[in-house]
């Protein structure tokens, strides 16, 4: 996982001149943002092909011990309930 670019000068020069902030809240505001950005962790495309090729393999694995589980449990009925011949 990785963390997001950011640029907090860029931040704290626009805060200044587009949004009236003093130099000093524009220079917090933009530390706090870049360090709550930066502290979050992102999921990339890899990690979610990671993590869904993970879940097919186990979904496959569950649904072909649930079939062979129905499987057997109609072998057993079918051995202890035999057909009548006449």
């Amino acid at each position: 996982m990785t963390g997001v670019a950011f640029d907090t000068l860029k931040l704290a020069r626009r805060l200044r001149e587009q949004a009236g902030f003093t130099p000093e809240h524009a220079e917090a505001a933009s530390e706090a943002l870049a360090e709550a950005i930066g502290g979050a962790e992102l999921v990339t495309k890899t990690d979610l092909q990671i993590a869904l090729r993970d879940l097919e393999q186990r979904l496959t694995i569950k649904l072909g011990s649930m079939l062979i589980v129905a499987v057997g449990i109609l072998l057993a009925a079918l051995r202890f309930f035999p057909t009548s011949h006449p």
